[in-house]
């Protein structure tokens, strides 16, 4: 998804001059092409991010469109105040670029994990948050902040994830992405833990489950139009996110059930517990140690379809 994002950003800036790139002393190896061929319009603020963060709004005030990059938590929760006071606060076209959301930088610890990043950013009024599930989605959400005015987060992974749509999508602020048709539930998914997702459906499949589901790209403006189908189309939702299960893109679809006036089917939030972690690996190792793995995700969705009462706690 880096890569996705640091080519696209490239060739827009080449057909727009007012896109500028401001890192906080991170990236090097990948954004070397983008300092070459601008580098009027590339800057690397230090390990500062709050004053990496006032100055790309400063800039985003005088004109430009502007993305600020860092490892997740570094460009959000370390200058919080930045982004909402002097950027948001005035809709500046500043753009927030994570790189490594989720457990992406496991091995490193819990100061690096980004497992609370959706939940704060989208609290900010006017903020667009984009969680891209592959190296597409994150090509089409780097155009669309770029072309879109105002303030945006771009959660992205951080390098090496699979393309998981074979083909062309519709990519659009706001809409889900339907990857798969089904009948029984339906899997809410946003970021790279997608993949995990495909392969859940799949092994639901087997078992005589008909899974729909959907690629929640955008978790503000959320898609409530596909929430409310899925509720009425389904017997349960299920919701997958590499991110707290406290505000995030589970809270998300609660809020849009909560005042849903028609069926409101059981909900299911998968995804990290409120606690930080403390175990040490890497992605892979923490996302199985959190039965966010394919086989995991599958368990807990058919034992939502199986007994609906038991596994969520909600009487239907």
């Amino acid at each position: 998804m880096r890569t996705a994002f640091l080519q696209t950003l490239e060739e827009m800036a080449s057909q727009d001059e007012r896109i500028y790139f401001v890192t906080g002393d991170l990236g090097f190896s990948v954004i070397e092409p983008f300092r070459e061929k601008f580098p009027r319009r590339f800057l690397n603020a230090g390990v500062a991010e709050q004053n990496m963060t006032g100055v790309a709004a400063g800039m985003a005030l005088s004109g430009k469109i502007v993305f600020t990059y860092s490892i997740a938590n570094f460009p959000t929760l370390r200058c919080l105040e930045q982004i909402r006071n002097d950027g948001a606060y005035h809709e500046a076209n500043l753009k927030v670029v994570s790189v490594g959301g989720g457990f992406a930088y496991g091995a490193l610890g819990s100061s690096h994990h980004a497992t609370e990043d959706l939940a704060v950013l989208r609290a900010i009024p006017g903020m667009t948050v984009l969680s891209p599930a592959d190296p597409l989605e994150a090509e089409h959400a780097t155009r669309a902040a770029a072309t879109t005015d105002g303030p945006f987060y771009l959660r992205l992974g951080k390098a090496g994830e699979q393309r998981v749509h074979p083909g062309p999508i519709d990519f659009r602020i706001g809409k889900a992405i339907r990857v798969r048709e089904g009948s029984d539930l339906t899997v809410i998914a946003t970021g790279s833990i997608l993949k995990a997702c495909v392969e859940a459906c799949a092994a639901l499949e087997v078992d005589g489950i008909s899974a729909r589901l959907l690629s929640m790209h955008t978790i503000k403006p959320i898609d409530a139009a596909a929430i409310a189908e899925a509720a009425e189309q389904t017997g349960a939702i299920v919701t997958v996110e590499e991110h707290s299960v406290i505000g995030g893109l589970g809270s998300a679809v609660a809020e849009v059930l909560a005042q849903h006036p028609g069926r409101r089917p059981p909900l299911k939030i998968l995804g990290l517990p409120d606690r930080f972690c403390r175990d040490v690996g890497g992605q892979s190792y923490l996302l199985k140690r959190n039965r966010l793995t394919a086989e995991g995700i599958a368990r807990a969705a058919a034992a939502v379809h199986r007994d609906p009462i038991d596994a969520t706690g909600v009487k239907p």
